[in-house]
């Protein structure tokens, strides 16, 4: 494989070896269900994917969702939390089989079985003997298409997403996160939380869920994809067969759901500082800058940035923050990219006392790799951190199921091992010295958690 692969909707049938002879085979049913396959040599066992491109970004306010056109929406209150409910719904059954029996059907085969959901999607997935695949296409096939929405269940995991929100609300890491995002974004959709907030899943309505349901779960917004032991003409069988006697006519012609648009959106800072005061005893602060969209073609440059900057034991914030001063346990940055807007970020976790240290040492640091950029002892440090990390990730069939999926949703292309390394070799110290230049001239958000007040970090918050 010399090159990334382009994945055109309209391409009915592609076929390709991947690095390590995977082998790599696409089908676009006339239908606009989307099949994707990477067999791995030696592989005995297979992780399967059903995905589809809606996500929490997707949802829709009441005003929104009444002005959209759609008759089945015109009295339709908000959708907020609506993709998240899905995610916990569509394991509580079908016409055909509870959520006992779904839950059975992998336990007694030692199989894992999960959902998540994005802010640009959401996958159902499983993990099983080869031997297994096609009972897991036929459960998720089933749960995909045809869940029932009970109104018992509907309530019952109300409760339950309160429950997770709640959880979460206890983890200072999870508020921090949530909070940067908001800071960042400001109103742009990918800013909301990917879960929904206490007041949207007690609001959102078993009705809002159901018409989410039906208009973004249908054949053209399907994609399968399914890595390690598996053979794809057998594949393409059992996903036409049980989609079908689900009841869906795959005979009707239709093209697959368009990608987003890979535009940058124009995004507003919603604030320079979200601070959560609580009596933890340690400190959690995240600094963020409007980021890169997915597609970017400098993203390779970007992950030897971000390796460079706090990627690792050896990065410069691990070092600075951490071995030299003692500052913090955890220290590091990462970069998050979506269709038209992303965020990159710094972290670390220390004493309410020093937070406002660590926040000045954080961003000076960065400005410092912007302005005298990186050795070439540091990148090639960062090209052989990212290809053995890459190299070992591919070791699992979930990830190889996760880079299938976001190949054909997000970025609309396939880069095997070698594509990624010969990108990581292209990438120079100039490179990655303009993209940081590019990013600390942009506009800064603090988001923190803990004992603190805003005077700790008067000397990072800009207006």
């Amino acid at each position: 494989m010399n090159g990334a692969v382009a994945l055109p909707l309209d391409l009915p049938e592609l076929s390709l070896t991947a690095s390590g002879e995977a082998l790599v085979r696409r089908s676009v049913l006339p239908s606009g269900v989307r099949i994707l396959s990477e067999r791995v040599p030696g592989a005995r066992s297979a992780t399967i994917g059903f995905w589809v491109a809606v996500g929490s970004r997707d949802e829709l306010g009441a005003e929104a969702a009444r002005g959209s056109g759609a008759t089945f929406v015109d009295a339709l209150p908000s959708r907020f939390g609506s993709t998240h409910f899905l995610e916990h719904l569509l394991f509580k059954g079908t016409p055909k089989r509870s959520a006992l029996d779904i839950a059975v059907a992998f336990d007694e085969v030692g199989g894992e079985h999960n959902a998540l959901t994005g802010k640009e999607y959401t996958c159902y997935y499983a993990k099983i003997q080869d031997s297994d695949l096609p009972m897991a296409v036929a459960v998720l096939a089933d749960m995909f298409t045809s869940s029932v929405l009970d109104e018992t269940e509907f309530e019952n995991e109300r409760g339950v997403i309160l429950e997770e929100l709640a959880m979460a609300d206890d983890d200072p890491n999870d508020v921090v996160g949530e909070r940067l995002f908001e800071a960042v974004l400001g109103e742009h959709p990918l800013g909301r939380p990917v879960g929904g907030s206490n007041d949207t899943i007690r609001a959102v309505t078993r009705d809002a869920v159901w018409q989410h349901y039906l208009a973004n779960y249908r054949p053209n917004d399907l994609v399968v994809t399914v890595a390690g032991a598996v053979d794809h003409d057998e594949l393409v069988g059992l996903v036409v067969a049980a989609v079908e006697s689900a009841g869906w006519d795959l005979s009707v012609p239709a093209r697959p759901v368009e990608r987003r648009g890979a535009d940058s959106a124009t995004v507003t800072r919603g604030s320079a500082l979200s601070l959560t005061t609580r009596p933890n005893e340690q400190a959690v602060l995240m600094i963020g800058y409007p980021g890169f969209v997915a597609s970017d073609d400098r993203r390779s440059a970007l992950s030897v940035m971000n390796s460079v900057l706090g990627g690792g034991m050896s990065s410069r914030l691990f070092q600075e923050v951490r071995e030299k001063r003692g500052l913090a346990y955890s220290v590091y940055s990462f970069a998050s990219g979506y269709s038209d807007a992303g965020v990159f970020g710094m972290y670390a976790g220390c004493s309410p006392k020093n937070a406002g240290r660590v926040a000045d040492l954080l961003v000076a640091e960065f400005s410092r790799l912007a302005l005298d950029g990186i050795t070439d002892l540091e990148l090639a440090r960062a090209r052989g951190q990212l290809s053995g990390s890459a190299a070992l990730a591919l070791e699992d069939s979930d990830t190889r199921m996760s880079r299938l999926g976001r190949s054909e949703i997000t970025t609309g292309e396939f880069a095997d091992l070698d594509e990624g390394l010969r990108r990581l070799d292209a990438v120079t110290t100039a490179d990655v010295q303009h993209l940081a230049q590019l990013i600390v001239a942009r506009p800064l958000s603090i988001a923190a958690v803990g004992a603190l007040d805003a005077d700790a970090f008067s000397q990072v918050v800009t207006a």
